[in-house]
């Protein structure tokens, strides 16, 4: 590793190591990762960055490279590792991705300005930037089609408030929340990291941030001082008052005051370029708590990742801005039903004009991602390409505000908002596509990004460095016949600059005194000897300089066609916002034309009607799979303005689609108050406020919860949160524990719904002995799904029909899936057996035993009559064996034998 170090500078130390007598370049180091101990210190060193001691060892380790040892440093040897300064961003995806944060040093120096301080003087380093993982903006280093939230709680005299924002996009926003919403709303943003006061990390809020995928980084109070806070934003925002942006709470100012703290911390000094705080209402969004985002798959699937999740069946969009808008639509479903038919429109009139959908879809196509670029210019790390995607983007903008704005009927309100944020960027863009070269480097200091013929001086120097090999060709001919050496040739290298090199045969005739003197010697080798000539440098120090000139013009031009985007900052990133919603408008159109997808009617009511209702991410395996096609089915929840809310009572055997059915119906509310069309033959659906789901099983070992405590939790959540314009989805209640307990859980629970919550919702048991409140219970209706039983087997088809099912099928169902057939065939006799013995007695017979359900104070439904005894029982009932001799009682057996085939015939 040695040999790619820069020769200027050795992180040897002298033998007495100590602080006081290391070398200067240690000592700067040591100086410096002083002030960043809680961060990995990448500190530059030429070509690489480099990382020394216990940075070292941990690095190594989550990298995978090599650990060397190099010089002394308090008698011990300093470990080191480094990694290519050009490949840094892959190492610091993988560090960031294992927790750690890492301080970026860069060289504010030229070495040469270094050395005319003295020969050993030290090239001037500083921390440029902490990266973190709330705090990251390069491409490589995030998902394009997901935001990368940074977030920070506040809570003062208890209120609190919830801030968060996209450094990469610019997006700043802030939400009162109490504690009891907290963790929905992590849930919902996926933050990479939470701020919090230092002090404030309590068990609680830590397991919310941890289930939200967060690390949590706290600050000292002074971050979080709320008047301290509001003078911070005035400064990012160079404001006098903050009144324009609205008027926020102290703790909502604590939040978004340690947000503009850390990012100046972070970033050095250099604040992004924000979009004003913009604070959202309560209840302005559907709220979804932790359990139901992670039950209905929304965003991310239960095994993880975006694949098979509700967002990745509907995803059609073609830019990374408009994925991260639909993905923020699909996460907080909408509230005002004006702002959902607004949405709605935008659709409706790209569907009915196939034409301009798919041309809108083609220059979507080519536009690049607006707001990271934007952003990374901002903050000082953007490069020609930044500029590049300025340039095209604006020119995409005027495409399609120009074929927008051609047809002749009115635009929807949406539509029309969002071509007024195209329009007017022409001089900007003019000014980007004459200035920049069609292709750019991703740097810089790489030049050759400004157009030819934008700027003179820039083509001058240019034209002398790019026409110095033929300056130098000719010189080397005229050299050539001048001596008379046709071999002769001049070279290049980093020490001697420009040489004349001929053979040393020939080198006498270069020292002919008829030349008088022109060739000066400069150095001898084995098998050439090198002269140069007072034209010769003077010809290579104007082409260096030239070439050094020239990348000086172009990045001047480059700070100011930067400062020219900066400045019109504001109308750009609305451009940008216009692009992403024009793009997921146009995503859904293409969704609804492909899949036959229909526009919901959205109602102030509390209606909830489906027709041919299907789930849009098993449609798409199926479709996928080539298998059969998927099985619609209707579902009314309607309720009137008052009163208990239909609840539906599924019953039906395991692998029929009970989940699968009740899943579907929350996803098409969650699509449809997102604005999106919805997998339906029709849809009437009265505004949803909360939607809970309890579905399926899992343990949380890691906090001490079995599957049931897991379950009751959950359970526990939506029955004292749920009001009356929620929608509940409960599937299986009660299965983990005993039967009774399970089932007495499941009969309180549905009487809670009923009762208290009085909510809309959808349970599904096999806990059929429920069916019996459908007579207490004036809103609960029982539904199943259908089966059909053949040869021994069972064929699900998938249909929800009125009515309970009469039993479970789990044995058929355990026979399909491959169970041994002794213990199918166990199995069924020892449930003909349990069915018997529980026929004895019926469910409300049972409900007046139990304490649980007597104490329920309802008109108890009429037991049914009991069957008279069987001439088998009568006989048997007449027997006392203690009478019987052994002859008597075989006698007896035969008997009653005979009356049992006597009944079976």
């Amino acid at each position: 590793m040695a040999g790619r170090r820069a020769a200027a500078e050795s992180p040897d130390a002298a033998p007495n190591a100590a602080p006081a007598g290391a070398t200067p370049m240690m000592a700067q180091y040591l100086e410096i990762k002083a002030a960043h101990r809680d961060a990995l210190l990448f500190y530059r060193m030429g070509d690489f960055y480099e990382l020394f001691f216990e940075d070292a060892v941990q690095a190594a380790a989550a990298l995978d490279i090599a650990l060397t040892r190099r010089g002394k440093h308090l008698g011990e040897d300093i470990a080191m590792c480094g990694v290519p300064v050009h490949a840094a961003d892959g190492y610091l995806q993988t560090l960031i991705r294992k927790g750690f944060r890492v301080a970026v040093c860069e060289q504010t120096e030229d070495p040469a300005e270094a050395k005319k301080r003295g020969y050993k003087a030290v090239v001037r380093r500083e921390v440029v930037r902490l990266v973190t993982p709330g705090t990251l903006t390069e491409d490589t280093l995030l998902d394009a089609r997901a935001n990368n939230f940074l977030a920070a709680w506040a809570e003062l005299r208890g209120e609190g408030a919830l801030a968060w924002v996209d450094l990469s996009t610019g997006s700043l926003a802030v939400a009162p929340v109490a504690r009891t919403g907290r963790a929905a709303l992590l849930a919902r943003l996926q933050p990479r990291e939470v701020l919090l006061r230092d002090g404030d990390g309590d068990g609680p809020l830590e397991a919310e941030i941890a289930e939200a995928g967060a690390v949590s980084t706290p600050l000292g109070a002074a971050s979080f001082d709320s008047s301290a806070g509001a003078a911070r934003l005035q400064a990012l925002f160079r404001v006098a008052t903050l009144e324009a942006f609205g008027s926020f709470a102290r703790a909502e100012l604590s939040a978004l005051g340690a947000l503009a703290d850390y990012l100046e911390l972070t970033q050095k000094g250099r604040l992004p370029l924000l979009a004003p705080p913009r604070r959202e209402a309560p209840g302005g969004a559907m709220r979804i708590d932790a359990a139901t985002r992670r039950n209905l798959e929304l965003t991310e699937a239960l095994r993880g990742g975006r694949a098979d999740s509700l967002l990745d069946a509907v995803d059609r969009t073609a830019t990374g801005p408009g994925a991260r808008l639909l993905a923020a639509r699909i996460a907080a479903p909408l509230t005002d039903a004006a702002e959902i038919r607004a949405r709605q429109d935008a659709v409706a009139w790209l569907l009915e004009r196939p034409g301009s959908r798919a041309g809108l879809r083609a220059a979507l196509a080519r536009v690049p991602d607006l707001e990271r670029a934007l952003s990374r210019l901002g903050l000082g790390r953007g490069g020609p390409r930044d500029l590049a995607a300025i340039r095209d983007g604006l020119e995409a903008a005027a495409e399609i505000a120009e074929d927008l704005g051609a047809d002749e009927e009115p635009l929807p309100a949406a539509l029309a908002d969002a071509l007024a944020a195209l329009r007017g960027h022409e001089a900007l863009a003019g000014r980007l596509a004459a200035a920049l070269a069609e292709s750019v480097p991703l740097l810089a200091r790489e030049g050759g990004f400004i157009a030819a013929g934008f700027f003179e001086p820039l083509d001058d120097a240019r034209r002398l460095r790019d026409e110095g090999r033929g300056v130098i060709a000719g010189m080397q001919a005229d050299y050539a016949r001048e001596t008379g050496i046709e071999s002769l040739k001049i070279r290049h290298n980093n020490v001697l600059g420009y040489f004349i090199e001929t053979t040393a045969r020939h080198a006498e005739a270069m020292r002919d005194p008829a030349l008088a003197g022109r060739f000066v010697h400069r150095q001898t080798l084995a098998s050439a000897v090198r002269f140069g000539t007072p034209e010769l440098a003077d010809i290579e120090n104007r082409i260096l300089n030239a070439g050094a000139r020239a990348l000086e013009l172009e990045l001047a031009l480059h700070e100011e066609l930067r400062a020219a985007v900066l400045a019109a900052h504001a109308p750009v990133a609305a451009a940008a916002g216009a692009l992403a919603a024009l793009d997921v408008a146009a995503s859904a159109a293409e969704l609804a034309a492909a899949e036959d997808w229909v526009r919901p009617e959205i109602a102030e009511s509390r209606v909830f009607a489906i027709e041919a209702g299907r789930h849009p991410v098993v449609e798409r395996a199926l479709a996928t799979a080539g298998g059969a096609g998927f099985v619609a089915n209707d579902c009314d929840l309607s309720a009137e303005a008052e009163g208990p809310a239909p609840l539906c009572l599924l019953t039906g055997p395991n692998m029929a689609g009970k989940s699968t059915y009740l899943r579907q119906n929350a996803l098409i509310a969650v699509l449809a108050q997102a604005g999106l069309y919805v997998p339906a033959r029709a849809a009437r659906i009265g505004v949803v406020d909360q939607i809970f789901s309890r579905v399926g099983a899992a343990d949380d070992l890691a906090r001490g919860r079995s599957t049931f405590m897991v379950e009751m939790v959950e359970t526990a959540a939506i029955l004292n949160q749920a009001g009356p314009r929620a929608l509940v989805i409960l599937d299986e209640i009660g299965r983990g524990t005993a039967t009774w307990d399970g089932l007495s859980i499941a009969w309180a629970v549905l009487e809670h719904l009923h009762d208290a919550c009085r909510c809309r919702g959808l349970f599904a048991t096999h806990y059929h002995e429920l069916t019996v409140l459908a007579d207490r219970l004036p809103a609960l209706f029982p539904a199943s799904v259908a089966v059909r039983e053949w040869e021994g087997s069972v064929v699900f088809l998938h249909e929800v029909r009125p009515g309970a099912a009469d039993r479970s099928y789990g044995v058929q169902v355990a026979r399909l899936a491959g169970l041994p057939e002794p213990v199918i065939a166990r199995a069924r006799a020892v449930l003909e057996r349990l069915e018997a013995r529980d026929r004895e007695r019926s469910l409300p017979d049972i409900a007046e035993a139990l304490p649980l359900f007597a104490a329920v104070q309802r008109a108890p439904a009429a037991p049914p009559a009991l069957a008279e005894p069987s001439a088998v029982e009568t006989r048997l009932g007449a027997l006392n064996p203690d009478d019987l001799s052994p002859r008597e009682a075989l006698d007896a057996l035969y008997a009653l034998r005979a009356l049992l085939d006597t009944a079976r015939d």
